[in-house]
């Protein structure tokens, strides 16, 4: 009741003075940071920071609070539209989206991953609300071993996601890994891979290696279309409403999405992309009709997008009750809240209630405003499918362009995303799937990392990697995956062959 009260204080306190004011800007600002290529909800927050340097610090972190939690929605709407993610965590998103848009639902799918997003951050905060100490404590367990078996496990799962394509997604694995190592060695200071040059001693950008993967390559995809004659515009944008038989489907995505992102979230560094990418995985193998995803399966926007906005709740736990960022976004927020002279920790309830509540509270209603705000222009947003071939490619252009050289104000980033354009084009033309690609990308220095860290504390004994339960439970079902994918298509060969015999063999009169 204790808890009911506080929260109850807590949304009053986010309509009283400007704070609904604030509300409303975050949300509206987060959403269209969100859908330009490259500002995702850390560089928006971090954009967006100083101009909160003269509110009270209940005011300033409602802001920004608000638009991480636009910003994570916005990102699906460029994923969908123009199958260029606007941060990492809207990859997944894009694999079914994207070809529901190019079927004429892009309106259906822009509504589900509003719907899903309402869900999935409703889930979320009530995770937060009610059960942010006893998780906390449940999140100190995870060492560097756990953190990567959990990892591990996220990748083989990427590998293994698009069936029939197991060998190809572990190709892009050990691609995007490889990618990942460019940059100084943390450990020894030695430069690596970076021929020379010092804009790749930070490593190279996975803001531009995203931007040049989809946004840039997807450019050069539909040049060619467009000289082999084979474009065509999407000639309907459909029923901007689900169907009731793709509210059957997903009626238990929501739900699924939304518990898997927000105990994903929890985990420190885990973030949007792992949530995204389990849940996906998790309705790819509970859906009957597991040949449908990669080709439109509403339940492929359902799930993610659900996981992606109910990361946020999760990911806020450790940051208020430990004083560790889970994420990029929320490291930015960490220092928002040290500028504002609040130190989050185990006390930070107790001693600044009033700010804590208050941001919670806001939360809750910036996820209605979220809805009401974002609903009513789906319309407008799938008429972008409508345009002509050239100057829907031209915005694509651009926007990419621009979102890789605002990272750093950097020629270099745009370079960068240039030759990736190039490098997704020709593993487009190839068959590889780029999502394990970028995943591997974004999870692979912490991977290393949390590699490196774990052998160090066993002196270099392997067995350090499975201290307890914990990583042994993820990496068992790494290799069961593993197994899976490469006995699978064995058996669907064996299964087919069984099947045409059976059918030519001559029947008994």
């Amino acid at each position: 009741m204790d808890t009911i009260g506080y929260l109850a204080s807590g949304i009053a306190t986010a309509f009283s003075g400007w704070n609904f004011a604030y509300v409303v800007i975050g949300a509206f600002v987060g959403t269209w940071i969100g859908m330009l290529p490259g500002l995702g909800p850390a560089t928006g927050i971090a954009l967006l920071l100083p101009l909160t340097y003269g509110l009270d610090p209940t005011g300033g972190m409602i802001m920004l609070c608000g638009i991480y939690f636009g910003s994570m929605y916005g990102g699906s709407i460029s994923s969908i539209l123009l199958n260029t993610p606007g941060d990492v965590s809207s990859v997944i998103t894009m694999l079914d989206g994207n070809p529901m848009a190019r079927k004429g639902r892009g309106g259906a799918a822009l509504f589900c991953s509003a719907v899903a997003s309402f869900i999935g951050g409703t889930v979320g905060l009530i995770g937060l609300t009610f059960l942010a100490e006893p998780i906390a404590r449940f999140a100190l367990r995870f060492g560097p071993a756990e953190y990567f078996a959990l990892m591990t496990f996220a990748l083989v799962a990427t590998a293994t996601l698009l069936q029939g394509a197991a060998v190809k997604g572990l190709i892009a694995i050990v691609l995007g890994l490889m990618v990942a190592t460019v940059g100084i060695d943390l450990q020894s200071g030695a430069a690596r891979f970076t021929m020379g040059s010092p804009d790749l001693f930070d490593g190279v950008s996975l803001i531009a290696v995203i931007i040049g993967l989809f946004g840039i390559s997807e450019v050069f995809t539909n040049i060619q279309e467009i000289m082999a004659r084979r474009w065509g515009k999407v000639a309907t944008v459909g029923r901007l409403w689900m169907e009731a038989s793709e509210w059957a489907r997903c009626r238990f995505s929501f739900l699924r999405g939304s518990v898997i992102g927000f105990l994903v979230g929890v985990v420190p560094g885990a973030g949007g992309a792992v949530a995204t990418l389990l849940a996906y995985a998790a309705e790819r193998r509970a859906s009957r009709h597991p040949e449908e995803f990669g080709k439109g399966a509403i339940e492929g926007v359902a799930g993610p997008e659900a996981a992606n906005n109910a990361s946020v709740g999760g990911a806020l736990i450790p940051l208020f009750t430990l004083g560790l960022p889970g994420s990029s976004a929320t490291a930015i927020l960490l220092g928002a809240l040290m500028i504002f002279g609040i130190q989050p920790g185990p006390r930070l309830f107790a001693e600044s209630p009033d700010l804590v509540w208050g941001i919670i509270g806001s939360l809750y209603v910036a996820n209605v405003v979220l809805v009401i705000l974002n609903v009513p222009f789906i319309g407008i947003f799938v008429r972008m499918l409508t345009m002509p071939g050239a100057p829907l490619n031209a915005i694509i252009l651009l926007l990419a362009i621009t979102g890789a050289y605002s990272l750093n104000s950097n020629v270099f980033d745009v370079q960068v995303a240039l030759l990736f354009g190039v490098a997704g084009f020709l593993l487009r033309k190839a068959g590889v799937p780029l999502a394990p690609f970028v995943l591997a990308v974004a999870l692979g220095g912490n991977l290393e990392q949390s590699l490196r860290q774990a052998l160090s504390l066993s002196d270099g004994d392997p067995a350090g990697l499975v201290p307890g339960g914990i990583a042994a439970l993820f990496l068992g079902l790494s290799g069961i995956l593993v197994l899976v994918a490469t006995l699978a298509p064995a058996f669907r060969a064996t299964a087919r062959r069984r099947t045409e015999t059976a059918k030519t063999r001559p029947q008994p009169r």
